[in-house]
């Protein structure tokens, strides 16, 4: 269950997700949205308990960075104080018109897609080269859109023809050709850092002009999947070359301890506390 949103002196709460708490200020005249992460942690769109210490903060710090080494890409971000109650964990954002497509590129066959291609060959129904092992790189990027369901219902991969229904063939293309264009430069950051970054997940929003914007998060722990270079490159078994930055630790245990029926089982305070090691080490290896 996601926890009540706090009360911020001059904003109104509008909406919680898994992760982040949104609000309107209480000035008419300011359109613009306050965009508060918060330490909850999600993991097969569940919402979990406890939270991950500090993990708001270093998400809105990792987001701000990327937003700053990707600055010719449009993003949501606009200019203002963060009120006190909320300093270093939140962002204040432009007013977008939301896409409801998850952008996913997928740089390396892993998680769900690993999964697929064992079973059919495919990931999210495109054919891949036969003989490829858990944690391979792929022969290029991939993107595999997702359809952002409703707040507790499960996201559904969708093909890129769908995506064109939804939003249209022109906006479809430009979420696509973006998403890979952002991923293949953070991609060449990362390696620079002595990171893979495995896959990743993007959401834009239009603005009053029509200009699409990167909203939400960029190249999170909690929306991409990072994995040590030199683990990849010398390890023997998917575990070993799948040294993860991320959450990943999380679903790992959950996957090990829960069928996925009925509310899931709190995370014990030894996989908490990995967890938030592990965001911090990632912001320290990637901004040095």
């Amino acid at each position: 269950m996601v926890s009540e949103a706090q009360s911020i002196p001059g904003w109104r709460h509008i909406y919680s997700g898994k992760v982040r708490d949104l609000y309107a200020s209480e000035d008419p005249a300011d359109t613009r949205i306050l965009v508060v992460a918060s330490d909850r942690v999600s993991a097969f769109d569940f919402v979990l308990s406890p939270g991950i210490p500090q993990k708001g903060e270093l998400l809105t710090s990792l987001s701000m960075w990327w937003f700053g080494e990707l600055s010719d890409v449009p993003n949501h971000i606009a200019e203002g104080e963060i009120p006190d109650a909320v300093a270093g964990r939140a962002m204040l954002a432009m007013a977008l018109e939301m896409l409801p497509i998850e952008c996913v590129v997928r740089g390396y066959l892993t998680g769900s897609g690993w999964a697929e291609y064992v079973s059919s060959g495919t990931v999210c129904g495109i054919p891949l080269p036969a003989g490829l092992k858990n944690g391979d790189r792929l022969p290029e990027p991939l993107f595999t859109p997702a359809y952002k369901a409703p707040m507790g219902e499960h996201d559904e991969n969708i093909t890129f023809e769908k995506t064109v229904e939804i939003v249209g063939a022109e906006r479809a293309a430009q979420l696509r050709d973006t998403s890979l264009a952002i991923y293949r430069r953070a991609s060449e950051i990362a390696e620079a850092k002595g990171l893979i970054l495995a896959d990743t997940k993007f959401e834009f929003g239009v603005d009053a002009d029509g200009v699409l914007r990167l909203a939400d998060e960029a190249l999170t722990s909690d929306s991409s999947r990072y994995w040590d270079t030199a683990a990849w490159e010398s390890g023997t078994t998917p575990e070993e070359r799948m040294a993860s930055f991320d959450k990943q630790i999380v679903r790992d245990w959950l996957a090990a301890h829960w069928d996925q029926q009925g509310e899931p089982p709190a995370l014990p305070a030894d996989i908490v506390e990995m967890t938030a090691g592990r965001y911090r080490e990632l912001i320290e290896r990637l901004r040095g």
